[in-house]
């Protein structure tokens, strides 16, 4: 018997008695995603590198499954872990926003506004990150050490005082590389299929990428989730690198 774990249980049809909360919001039921602008701190998967090729080939496994029409995929360029949430669209209220702008500021604005902000940002030190789980959406991760489970917060902290907020959730933030939404929820009968081949990829994706190779964080902008622009690089020679 397959013990399914709580964070797949999550997708199942019986535990969600409502859509998936951002249906037809930032995607549509046909999988494609819809206009949702906004700014944010992400670091992308560094291209080229064997972490890469292990983390698509687990995006290849998850549209493998006779489910994968249940869910939005978003661009393998667009493959990221977060290091802090910017300004969205949908979500213009505090504490998602600054109390110092006024909520109806546009959000081509609030870009300007922290792309001069975050000129005079110091860089923190790189860091490593690991995966912890696979779900049917993404990866979790976390630092790779306690060393990097501290930097990792460090650069929220900052990033938070740069932008002027804290989520609620600033403490204890889940990081995670999402590789799609879903549609619709998936059948109970078929979440210990899904345990397995999650189990199953766990253990090969830690087997090859045992580490995830990040670019440097980088201030963004975005449309929608399947590109995210890169205006401002912090790297870790500590030189910001601002894009033209």
């Amino acid at each position: 018997m397959t013990l399914v774990s709580p964070s797949l249980l999550a997708f199942g049809r019986s535990a969600n008695d409502a859509p998936p909360r951002h249906l037809r919001t930032r995607y549509n039921t046909d999988g494609r995603f819809l206009p949702e602008p906004g700014n944010t701190v992400v670091s992308h998967i560094t291209a080229g590198t064997p972490s890469e090729a292990a983390v698509l080939a687990v995006r290849e496994r998850l549209m493998a499954m006779p489910e994968a029409g249940q869910f939005a995929f978003t661009a393998p360029s667009s493959l990221h872990m977060t290091i802090f949430q910017g300004i969205i669209e949908y979500r213009r209220k505090l504490p998602y926003w600054p109390a110092d702008m006024p909520l109806d500021t546009s959000i081509d604005a609030m870009t300007e506004h922290y792309r001069e902000r975050l000129k005079h940002f110091a860089p923190l030190q790189p860091f490593l990150a690991r995966v912890t789980e696979i779900t049917p959406t993404g990866l979790a991760l976390e630092g790779d050490s306690a060393a990097d489970r501290a930097c990792l917060s460090a650069w929220r902290d900052a990033f938070a005082d740069a932008f002027g907020y804290r989520h609620p959730d600033h403490d204890n933030y889940a990081f995670h590389i999402t590789y799609a939404y879903p549609v619709d929820w998936l059948d109970d009968a078929a979440l210990p299929r899904w345990q397995r081949m999650l189990d199953e990829q766990l253990a090969d994706l830690m087997e090859r990428a045992p580490v995830i190779e990040l670019d440097p964080p980088a201030f963004c902008s975005f449309e929608d989730m399947n590109h995210f622009e890169e205006l401002i690089v912090f790297s870790e020679k500590s030189a910001i690198k601002e894009q033209k």
